[in-house]
C-alpha cells in the first residue's frame, strides 16, 4: 500500500487501499475467474482478494472500467484512469510476464490504455 500511496501521491494509506481495491475489484470483474485467481496468486495477501471477491467474467468497455473505478474510489474519471494505470503498472512489476500476457489476452484491444504506464516502465532506455 505504501508503494501505491507513493505512486498516486495520496495523503493516507486509507486512500491507497480504496484506490487499489477500486482498480483490482473492477479488473477482477472483467477477467475470467481462473485468470483473476492466477493473477491474485502472485500478489501480496493484503490485496489478492480484491481480484477474486467480485463476480468475474463481466463484459464491459474500457470507459465503463474507468467509470467503475471512479465511482468506487470516489474520484473523477481522469483521476480514475491514472489510478488504474498506476495500480496495473505496479501489478505488472510484481507478476510474472507470462501472467501479465495472459491478462492482456483476455482484455479487448481498447484496454491497452490500462497498460500504458506499465509499458513505459518496461521500455528500455
Amino acid at each position: 500500500m505504501g508503494e501505491v500511496q507513493h505512486r498516486l501521491e495520496l495523503s493516507s494509506s486509507g486512500e491507497a487501499v480504496r484506490a487499489t481495491r477500486a482498480v483490482l475489484t473492477t479488473l477482477g470483474e472483467r477477467l475470467g475467474s481462473g485468470e483473476a485467481a492466477d493473477l491474485a496468486a502472485q500478489l501480496p495477501m493484503e490485496i489478492d482478494r480484491f481480484l477474486t471477491e467480485p463476480r468475474s467474467g463481466q463484459q464491459f468497455t474500457y470507459d465503463e472500467f474507468v467509470d467503475r473505478v471512479a465511482e468506487e474510489a470516489h474520484v473523477g474519471e481522469s483521476e480514475a484512469a491514472f489510478y488504474a494505470q498506476a495500480v496495473v503498472s505496479l501489478v505488472c512489476s510484481i507478476a510474472h510476464d507470462s501472467e501479465v500476457r495472459d491478462v492482456r489476452t483476455q482484455l479487448p484491444d481498447e484496454f491497452s490504455a490500462l497498460f500504458e504506464l506499465a509499458d513505459a516502465d518496461a521500455a528500455p532506455w
